[in-house]
């Protein structure tokens, strides 16, 4: 099912009573997300991306703009109409019941034709918990369960009514970094095999790339970029989502363009042909530095970090926006750690320029 968001914004009333202006929580979300995909909402926090979440299964309603599932528009149904399964980040099971009992309740609620036998709704129930691997947990009760257990009834509860959209907002905030891994895994498995239209909020990057068809990156309501995770990583169209996506985070200096030459403290480090003339931020990847005693690019260096198979050069430069600047290159690469400085040769395709002033991308010739 495709889900469209037709030009979509929601403001709320000013929590100030001094400060008259609305609050614009979502601004103008454009976009079709396709059917059957699993699409990464990611941005910061108050960035407006789970309230958009919200207007999507209708918990809230949208100041201006449609939601259209497939050609229906159902911005006017309540989220019981709509066909959407939801899991929240605190899971929401009822402590009382069983995991049997809280898998089948949202089909208690049924009516009509819709209506199921028990039989059907224990059959439902255990098909919902075998896709997540909790048939052996059904006569638990959530307190007998761990976090990433209770994260599975969850998504089973979302799944048993055969929704047309699967909603998860931050999942896997409250698990630890070894469950996180493993249940994004799972949710991944989960959607591929269902097929259902997902879409997942989420603060963190990675796990947002390491599992999404799309991301959406948003920030203060807008849509900064749409695409697929490695596209909007190794092109961001502007200055923040290039510095809110990567581990370790991009590296940015203040430079100046003159010439077709990137001048940074006044010395040229690469060829930008292409670019006009004016002051830039420059941003570079971590893996966009390499070694050489003769490169164009000089910093302080402060130590070496050896990750194994590759080292992280740690450095400091005057126009860097951090003190520290990490460089990740080969472990083949020998380093005089006695030195004071080390130099760089810079991969073009690795360097981004932005405008001072909107932080737009500037695009020049990579020579690729």
């Amino acid at each position: 099912m495709k889900v469209v968001l037709d030009h979509l914004t929601k403001r709320f009333p000013n929590r100030n009573k001094k400060n008259k202006s609305e609050v614009v929580a979502v601004d103008d979300f454009d976009f079709e997300i396709p059917d059957g995909k699993l699409v990464g909402l990611l941005g910061p926090s108050g960035c407006g991306k789970s309230t958009a979440l919200n207007l999507i299964c209708g918990l809230e309603t949208p100041t201006q703009g449609r939601v259209f599932f497939g050609e229906e528009d159902v911005t006017d149904y309540p989220p019981e109409r709509r066909g959407v399964g939801m899991v929240f980040q605190n899971y929401a099971l009822y402590p009382h019941m069983t995991v049997r009992q809280n898998i089948i309740f949202p089909l208690t609620n049924l009516k009509g034709s819709e209506k199921l036998t028990k039989e059907q709704m224990n059959e439902r129930a255990e098909k919902a918990a075998s896709l997540v691997q909790i048939t052996e947990l059904m006569e638990r009760k959530p307190s007998e369960m761990s976090g990433g257990q209770q994260q599975r009834v969850a998504i089973a509860r979302a799944l048993v009514k055969t929704p047309r959209v699967l909603l998860l907002d931050e999942p896997l905030s409250n698990l630890d970094a070894r469950l996180r891994l493993q249940t994004r895994e799972e949710i991944r498995k989960i959607q591929k095999e269902t097929g259902v239209t997902t879409i997942f909020v989420t603060h963190d990057q990675e796990e947002a790339m390491s599992i999404s068809d799309l991301i959406i990156v948003m920030k203060s309501g807008r849509v900064q970029q749409i695409g697929a995770p490695q596209n909007v990583y190794d092109q961001p169209e502007n200055l923040f989502v290039a510095k809110f996506l990567g581990t370790p985070a991009i590296n940015v200096f203040k430079g100046t363009v003159s010439g077709g030459q990137l001048f940074i403290s006044g010395k040229a480090v690469l060829n930008t042909e292409g670019a006009r003339d004016g002051d830039v931020f420059v941003g570079i990847r971590p893996e966009g530095f390499i070694p050489d005693e003769n490169g164009p690019f000089e910093s302080n260096l402060s130590r070496i970090e050896v990750m194994g198979r590759d080292i992280t050069v740690v450095s400091e430069h005057e126009a860097a926006e951090n003190p520290v600047i990490r460089s990740i290159v080969s472990a083949e690469n020998r380093i005089d750690t006695s030195a004071e400085t080390v130099r760089f040769k810079l991969k073009p395709y690795k360097v981004y320029l932005f405008d001072a002033a909107t932080e737009e991308r500037i695009y020049f010739n990579t020579g690729n």
